[in-house]
C-alpha cells in the first residue's frame, strides 16, 4: 500500500506545550492564565461547539496578551529553541519512517516553535503544517496594552474551569464555571475584537481540529491516495477531527500518551517514553495494512512481532526494552474508560503534571 504517516508534534514528538510555556515565561501568573484559557477552549470546542471555533484556537486567544507582555517574533524563536524538549527517539523514528513512506507533522503549535524543532531533528520544514503568525505585524496602542493587562489580571483571578466527565452542555457545568464562561465570552467575542489588536483574533488561524483534518485531505490529494492510506498519531483534543476523518476513511489512528479526547477517538493506545514503537507500527502498517496492526495490538508482545517487524527495529526495541515491549492496546468500548485513566496518568509522567493535564 502507499502509506502516508502523519503525526501531531507536541506529545508524540516533543514534550513541550510551547504556548503554555511562552505564556508562563512572559505573562504574570501565566501558568494559571493559560490553563484557564485552555479549559475555555475545551468547553467551546467540545461542549458548546461554538460556530466557527475549533480546538486549539487558544493560540489565537492568547495573542493579545502575549503582545501586551512583550512577545516578538525574535523572542518567540529564541525561547522556543532554548526550551525545546524532544521525546526520546523522535528524530531517529521520523528519519526511519521517512525512509519508507511520506511523513508529515501537522501541529497546532506556532511556527516559531515548529521551525526550531525541525532544525533540531533535521526534519524538512516543507513537510509541516502549523500555526502561522507574525506577531510583530499587530499593532497594540499603549491604552489597549494597559486594558489587556487589566483583563489578564481579572482572568487570573477567575476560578479554574471545571469540566465534569461526560458533560454535554453548558448546563452540565458547575455554576461558577458557567459564570466564568459567560465573562470570557464577553472579553473574547465583544471587548477585544473592538480593539486594534482584535485583528489577531480574526487573522490568526491555528491548525487544530478541522484545520488538521483539512491538511490530511490536502495530503491525500497531493499523493492521489485514499484516507485509508493514512496513519495518524495524536494525543489531544486538537486531534479529534483528524482522528474521526482517518478512522471513518479506513486509515489507522493511534493515541500516543493521549488524554481522554484522544483515547476516545483512536483505535490503538500507546503508552511509551520512547517513540520507536511508532516506527514499528508504521512499518507494519506500510507492509501489511491496518488490520494486521490492529490484530497485533490485541496480542502484543515481542514474539508477535518477529514475523512482521524488520530485524533492525526489533533489535533496537529489545535493546531499549529488554524485558517487556512498551504498552500497546487496541481500544474497545470495554477497555476505553480504563485506558483513558491509564493513558492520562502516564502522559503526566512523560510531560509533567501541568502540561499533561491540558486538553
Amino acid at each position: 500500500m502507499t502509506g502516508i504517516f502523519v503525526t501531531d508534534c507536541e506529545g508524540p514528538i516533543s514534550k513541550n506545550d510551547n504556548a503554555f510555556e511562552i505564556s508562563n515565561w512572559l505573562i504574570p501568573e501565566g501558568d494559571k492564565f493559560f490553563t484557564l484559557i485552555s479549559r475555555y477552549d475545551d468547553v467551546l470546542a467540545d461542549i458548546v461547539k461554538r460556530p466557527g471555533y475549533k480546538a486549539g484556537d487558544t493560540l489565537k486567544l492568547i495573542v493579545p496578551f502575549l503582545k501586551a507582555y512583550g512577545a516578538t517574533n525574535k523572542r518567540m524563536k529564541f525561547f522556543s529553541s532554548e526550551t525545546l524538549v524532544i521525546v526520546s527517539g523522535a528524530g531517529e523514528t521520523l528519519r526511519y519512517i521517512r525512509s519508507i513512506m511520506p511523513t508529515f507533522i501537522v501541529s497546532t503549535s506556532y511556527e516559531h516553535y515548529i521551525y526550531a524543532l525541525c532544525e533540531a531533528i533535521d526534519f524538512p520544514k516543507e513537510n509541516v503544517y502549523c500555526t502561522k503568525i507574525d506577531i510583530d505585524n499587530y499593532e497594540l496602542p499603549e491604552e489597549e496594552a494597559e486594558r489587556i493587562k487589566a483583563l489578564r489580571e481579572e482572568i487570573s483571578k477567575m476560578p479554574i474551569i471545571e469540566i465534569p466527565y461526560g458533560a454535554k452542555s453548558l448546563e452540565d457545568l458547575p455554576l461558577s464555571t458557567q459564570r466564568t464562561i459567560r465573562r470570557l465570552d464577553e472579553i473574547f467575542w465583544n471587548e477585544i475584537p473592538k480593539m486594534k489588536i482584535g485583528r489577531a483574533l480574526r487573522e490568526v488561524n491555528p491548525v487544530g481540529g478541522y484545520e488538521k483534518a483539512k491538511a490530511i485531505k490536502e495530503l491525500t490529494s497531493i499523493f492521489n491516495a485514499n484516507v485509508s492510506s493514512i496513519m495518524y498519531v495524536g494525543d489531544s483534543i486538537t486531534d479529534v477531527e483528524p482522528f474521526r476523518l482517518v478512522r471513518s476513511g479506513g486509515g489507522l489512528t493511534v493515541s500516543f500518551n493521549g488524554n481522554q479526547y484522544a483515547v476516545r477517538e483512536a483505535e490503538i493506545a500507546v503508552l511509551s517514553h520512547h517513540t520507536i514503537i511508532l516506527a514499528i507500527l508504521a512499518e507494519i502498517f506500510k507492509r501489511f495494512g491496518k488490520e494486521r496492526v490492529l490484530n497485533l495490538a490485541e496480542s502484543w508482545d515481542f514474539s508477535a512481532l518477529t514475523d512482521y517487524c524488520s530485524p533492525v527495529l526489533l533489535e533496537r526495541l529489545r535493546s531499549l526494552y529488554p524485558e517487556r515491549a512498551p504498552w500497546i492496546e487496541r481500544i474497545t468500548s470495554g477497555n476505553m474508560e480504563r485506558l483513558i485513566r491509564e493513558s492520562t496518568a502516564f502522559r503526566k509522567t512523560v510531560r509533567g503534571e501541568a502540561v499533561g493535564s491540558l486538553g
